[in-house]
């Protein structure tokens, strides 16, 4: 492994000033990720080297292996990030247009109400269309590459999960429950999703993700749902 850049370094009189230590790390890390979804998004994943990200983030090789042991490695750091906040941005739609609507225990929504709730709450969604070009050629790459496959496999599974979580809460305050097995229906609401961004790419579609998918998200949502 090489050495950290002088910034990084443990002060001179040799005493390590921990939380500061943590946050400057933390600062590099974001600087690596963002640096690295410009390139990713740029020259692709496979192309995109460790120098080069590196330097787009203003850091030395060693400094990209004193916070990162792979480029795979740093890219499952940003789908992660990615997660986070796609969750994060779902949780506050749902505080910010379904809660105001149910009250604390909850109440029966009609048709129409779901729908426009559905619709707001895209609407906070992140609408970089760069992040699903690059996430498809990471697919792409797990798919012929089984050293990486399993950790892909592991992430989908666990943002799949945490999602679910969500969307069945969200559902129940609303007096409503999937007639399948809700992970899978989620799901499908999930490649819908995706294979509509994936369009948007091809035909360079300028429309917004609202736009674009306001209409059959809410629809497949009430086709898979039932009032309890």
């Amino acid at each position: 492994m090489e050495s950290t850049t002088l910034s990084e370094a443990v002060p001179a009189d040799g005493r390590e000033d921990a939380p500061a230590e943590s946050a400057r790390r933390r600062r590099t890390r974001a600087r690596l990720l963002d640096a690295a979804f410009e390139v990713f998004a740029d020259q692709g994943v496979r192309a995109a080297s460790v120098e080069t990200i590196a330097e787009a983030a203003g850091f030395t090789r060693g400094a990209f292996y004193s916070n990162f042991s792979s480029k795979e490695e740093l890219f499952f750091a940003l789908m992660e990030r990615e997660k986070t906040m796609r969750l994060e941005q779902l949780n506050s739609g749902v505080a910010q247009f379904l809660t105001p609507l149910v009250g604390e225990h909850g109440a029966d929504l009609g048709d129409q109400e779901v729908i426009q709730t559905i619709t707001r709450i895209l609407e906070l969604q992140s609408d970089d269309r760069r992040w699903w070009l690059v996430q498809a050629e990471f697919q792409l790459m797990a798919l012929r590459d089984h050293s990486i496959a399993a950790d892909y496999l592991r992430y989908h599974d666990e943002f799949f999960s945490d999602l679910t979580e969500i969307v069945v809460e969200a559902l129940s305050s609303a007096r409503r429950r999937f007639t399948i097995d809700p992970e899978e229906a989620v799901r499908v609401i999930a490649e819908l999703c995706a294979n509509g961004e994936a369009r948007a790419v091809l035909a360079d579609d300028q429309r917004t993700f609202t736009e674009r998918l306001s209409a059959s998200v809410p629809a497949i949502l009430l086709a898979l749902t039932e009032r309890i």
